[in-house]
């Protein structure tokens, strides 16, 4: 069976969502939406940290933490700057 996971939005990310383009926002937002089901697509565990992960979307990336059954979204944006 497949492991279900919550999602919570630190607040940057909230931010960050509110000044994407609409279309990049609504491509991460059902990016995201996948993420209850399981951990799917290009997603690389961060060196720095031990919890957190970042997903590639084209110029974008999502970084967040897992832990048990809970995802918490950190940064979304451009990988030119999202990792500041």
């Amino acid at each position: 069976m497949a492991r279900r996971f919550r999602i919570e939005y630190g607040n940057r990310a909230i931010e960050d969502l509110e000044s994407l383009p609409a279309r990049i926002r609504q491509q991460v937002l059902r990016k995201i939406g996948r993420f209850q089901s399981g951990l799917h697509g290009d997603i690389k565990r961060l060196r720095e940290a031990d919890r957190v992960y970042r997903l590639r979307m084209g110029n974008h990336r999502i970084l967040f933490d897992v832990s048990d059954d809970l995802i918490i979204i950190r940064r979304i944006g451009n990988r030119k700057n999202v990792y500041d």
